[in-house]
């Protein structure tokens, strides 16, 4: 053996090499599989020519893990941590170590998918229940959901919400002028498109206002608490609904907005220990009254039963309106903010009623002291507050200045006037600070304590109880906690355990030292409206990144705004509906989408202001370009847009993308391309340079970013330079209308990305694409004796994903794909994405991160099922009682001393020999989900309802 290099000594392994399954052996062995002697041939195989990068991505080499992680802590040490009291709906926090550590931290956690397999899904659906129980019991509300972006989108969809529910014929929205500004700035962006008429003025003159629905802030934006009672009789009686943005810990000592006549109440949980983030991810929330359950938009956790009638969760589907409804759909969002929401809920389960009611104290307790002492000084400040001060008739560029010499941030108002607003991290040490910042000194902080009365409207103090179920007063001592979290995580599965071979939303390797930087202060710990000179890392971060995003695309610029995809793709729909504008064709409107599109695209489209016009899919399931062709002539004068997905949703290389988008252009529209499929495209083609106009990017897709159970999420807007001055605008600048609350969205998150892309480099990028094509062509190629591909492109290939089609062994055996996806869970597996984009299919999607090891093991459980769907077709298995049909088998079922099937336990429990070592036991049977529609229950279970399971 030859001496090796002190250079090749020195190079650590690559990154590439861990974060691709298959290393370069087994490549060679799956290629061989499929015929193909390299992956640059099979690429050639697959992607057609016309579309095809003719150069290399102009990025640097992938560095190593040491070296990627020491840039990016370069760039946060650029990032100036002060002290920030600015308020306006962010707030300081501790994270409890025991959430950060097993939460946010714990890839059980956040490596996990949206709950849509309710089986696998136990342990953070209960955590999200906790949630809406939370939400529901401080708001005095009847039902909540599991969470939304963040408040100000949190609002606007309390608004399309009333809109739709109430019964009033008006067409106004009235917005009291005390909410937050980038509250207003989000609902400005949102009514214009729906033709909504937005009346912002004082909460007096909305009790005269014809309006639909009224929305206030409750504390206000200024820190002011006031009974809005009258307010909302007056909104009834005119049959219209009252919206309310709250605080949650100030809503543990005043009364609850549903006490008090509010019908919706919104709001971020972001203070219940999760950090400011530079503005996110932070999981909002929406409760309202039960005749409004229906019409909620985002996701719902019910509670249903198995098939051993054991309580179970579920998600209760009705709610994801856009996949019903689509163009007629109010709302878009098929996300929330899953792993901040369980944060905020165990945040809650930690500290107990009690816990929260005592942080709420002291937070007021150091308001009304601080109050205190600048009044006795002789300055203006309000008299009904729970934590935030308005302080009037000061110099506020000579207040700042000090601030700034003690390293403190306080709110900017105007000229004459600062706001304070103290939180959980607030010291003694702190508000002598602040005081002594406007000239006023505090000698004796519990003298003025003890002479100072507390500062909330004696008819506004919480009298009712909150917070009374065990699972809020059980879990106190860390050791309880921490027992608690690793049982509901050992309840699921998650990439920790096993692949998730979902088509469409690419679980892949979410690698350690890319989240090691999330957690750091340095981005963790900045508030969004800090001053642009405390945050030049995240500039550089942000600038940085989309220059990588932009070479990576072949687009010219990139918002990070966008908070989801389906914020990605309402942002880029606006940008070209505000394109169409500035040329004088403000009528075009027509946006054309293929049937087999993802439900958003035509709820986007519709909140965006189009009208859609479904086009065909040809027997092959690509665009139906004459059918195409024939709507873009006949709507030429009006076209606004196509929205198209590549490769296709049915995981093909459309051959005919140019031509479809040369097609739009003659007739004057754009095109938007869905950026789903981005993992198939990265370093081999760029949808920028072959015709395309604007591409939302899954940054938790394609470039890494956990999906945490179902959020947090990033789906920034890329366009050509003629859509540029149309993205959302920084706040309280230039450009489109803003889409969510903070200017670059969730942006602690975003170094995640940035490490995937620098550890990469511009050859590990192009492999990695290289690398998810053939781990699915290798998958469709071993199940082809046993499963029928359903779309195949040119050569017999597929992208980057599969469908198999079940729907002949459906006919011959009864069998459905559903059964399949259940049976998969007995062999520890998350199943495909069930019944997208074709019913009766399952979608796989690989990604390159699996081993072949895995793609093995889910080949042979997929082989072994079908195994069992044979006995079934030649009669040595019952088309009613076999194992798919009872599917998923619990350890109770499988142990019980009476078992009363036609086929053995051994098979139900181990149908493969290899899980007798490693076998996953599902929590609940089978889950009814007729039933859990039928009997909407979307809070926490009560105690006698186990006891009454453990008694049977």
């Amino acid at each position: 053996m030859s001496k090796p290099s002190l250079r090749d000594l020195e190079h650590p392994q690559a990154f590439v090499e861990r974060h691709i399954g298959p290393n370069d052996a087994e490549a060679a062995q799956m290629l061989h599989a499929l015929g193909y002697d390299s992956l640059d041939a099979l690429t050639d195989a697959i992607v057609p020519a016309t579309i095809k990068s003719p150069a290399p991505l102009d990025l640097p080499a992938g560095l190593s893990e040491v070296e990627a992680l020491a840039k990016i802590r370069a760039i946060a040490t650029r990032n100036d941590v002060f002290r920030s009291f600015i308020g306006q709906g962010y707030y300081g926090t501790h994270v409890p170590n025991v959430i950060l550590r097993n939460i946010l931290e714990n890839p059980a956690w956040y490596t996990a998918y949206t709950p849509y397999q309710a089986e696998i899904s136990q342990g953070r659906m209960e955590a999200l229940v906790n949630f809406q129980q939370m939400v529901a019991d401080l708001t005095g509300m009847e039902i909540a959901n599991a969470s939304l972006l963040d408040e100000a989108s949190a609002a606007a969809e309390a608004m399309t919400l009333a809109k739709r529910a109430c019964k009033s014929k008006s067409n106004t929205f009235f917005v009291a002028d005390h909410v937050h500004p980038q509250t207003l700035e989000v609902l400005r962006t949102r009514a214009e498109p729906l033709g909504i008429e937005l009346q912002v003025g004082p909460v007096a003159d909305a009790l005269d206002a014809d309006a639909f629905g009224v929305l206030v802030q409750y504390p206000d934006t200024w820190g002011h608490v006031a009974d809005h009672g009258a307010l909302a009789d007056a909104v009834h009686a005119r049959g219209g609904l009252l919206a309310v943005a709250s605080d949650l810990l100030a809503l543990t000592l005043l009364a609850a907005p549903g006490e008090w006549g509010a019908d919706i109440v919104v709001g971020n949980s972001q203070r219940f220990g999760v950090p400011f983030g530079f503005g996110g991810p932070h999981a909002a929330f929406m409760s309202c009254r039960d005749a409004y359950k229906r019409s909620m938009p985002g996701r719902l956790i019910g509670v249903s039963v198995d098939a051993e009638g054991n309580p179970a969760y579920r998600l209760t589907l009705q709610t994801r309106e856009q996949h019903i409804r689509r163009e007629k759909a109010t709302s878009n969002i098929c996300t929330a903010q899953v792993l901040l929401a369980v944060m905020a809920s165990m945040y809650a389960v930690y500290h107990g009623p009690e816990g929260l009611t005592r942080i709420a104290r002291r937070v007021h307790r150091y308001t009304a002291i601080l109050a205190a002492a600048l009044r006795g000084a002789g300055l203006r400040v309000g008299d009904a507050f729970f934590d935030t001060l308005r302080v009037d008739g000061v110099n506020a560029d000579e207040i700042h200045l000090y601030a700034s010499h003690d390293r403190i941030n306080l709110r900017k108002i105007g000229p004459d006037s600062v706001g304070i607003s103290l939180d959980e991290t607030t010291t003694r040490h702190d508000v002598v600070a602040i005081a002594r910042i406007f000239g006023v000194g505090i000698d004796d902080i519990d003298a003025l304590d003890a002479a100072t009365a507390d500062a909330l409207p004696a008819g506004l103090v919480r009298t009712s109880q909150f917070l009374q179920h065990p699972i809020f007063n059980t879990h106190h001592s860390e050791h309880e906690l921490l027992r608690y979290l690793r049982q509901l995580a050992d309840k699921d599965l998650a990439m920790d355990r096993t692949m998730i071979p979902l088509g469409s939303c690419t679980m892949k390797l979410n690698a350690t030292a890319e989240m090691i930087p999330v957690t750091w202060p340095e981005f963790a710990g900045i508030h969004p409206l800090a001053p642009a000179s405390q945050t030049r890392g995240y500039k550089e971060l942000v600038e940085t990144l989309e220059a990588m995003l932009v070479e990576i695309t072949g687009y010219d610029a990139v918002s990070f705004q966008p908070n989801s995809g389906a914020q990605g793709e309402y942002a880029g729909l606006l940008a070209i509906r505000a394109y169409h504008r500035s040329r004088g064709e403000g009528h075009r409107d027509i946006c054309l989408i293929p049937e087999s599109a993802h439900g958003t695209n035509p709820a986007s489209a519709h909140m965006a202001g189009m009208k859609v016009v479904v086009t065909k899919c040809d027997a092959n399931g690509n665009v139906d370009v004459e059918d195409l062709r024939a709507n873009a002539e006949k709507h030429s004068a009006n076209l606004a847009a196509l929205m198209i997905t590549y490769p296709s949703t049915h995981g093909v290389f459309e051959e005919d993308i140019v031509a479809i988008c040369d097609i739009v252009h003659r007739h004057g529209g754009q095109v938007y391309t869905d950026g789903a499929n981005m993992n198939a495209l990265v370093g081999v083609a760029k949808p920028g340079k072959w015709g395309s106009d604007v591409s939302h990017l899954n940054l938790h897709k394609t470039f890494c970013i956990p999906h945490g159970g179902g959020g947090p999420g990033v789906g920034p807007c890329a366009v050509k330079a003629h859509l540029a001055p149309f993205l959302p605008k920084a706040f309280g600048g230039e450009g489109g209308g803003m889409v969510s609350a903070a200017t670059h969205g969730s942006a602690s998150i975003l170094p995640i990305s940035w490490m995937y892309i620098a550890l990469m480099g511009a050859a590990g990028l192009r492999k990695a694409t290289q690398a998810a094509l053939l781990n699915a062509n290798y998958i469709a190629k071993r199940l082809e004796p046993h499963y029928e591909t359903l779309y195949t492109g040119r050569n017999g290939l597929v992208a980057h994903e599969c469908i198999l089609d079940l729907r002949p062994l459906e006919k011959a055996t009864g069998i459905t794909a559903e059964d399949v996806a259940k049976r998969l869970v007995d062999f520890g597996f998350h199943a495909p994405t069930l019944s997208f984009p074709v019913a009766g299919t399952l979608m796989v999607e690989p990604t390159e991160s699996e081993s072949k090891h895995e793609l093995d093991r889910f080949i042979d459980a997929m082989i072994q099922i079908r195994d069992e769907i044979r006995a079934i077709e030649d009669g040595r298995l019952d088309r009613a009682d076999n194992p798919l049909k009872h599917a998923p088998h619990t350890a109770a079922v499988v142990s019980a001393s009476e078992w009363t099937h036609g086929y053995p336990r051994e098979l139900a429990a181990f149908p493969l020999p290899s899980l007798k070592q490693n076998k996953y036991w599902p929590p609940v049977a089978r889950v009814d989900n007729v039933y859990g529609d039928k009997n909407v229950f979307c809070a926490c279970i009560p105690v006698d309802a186990y006891k009454e399971e453990t008694e049977a």
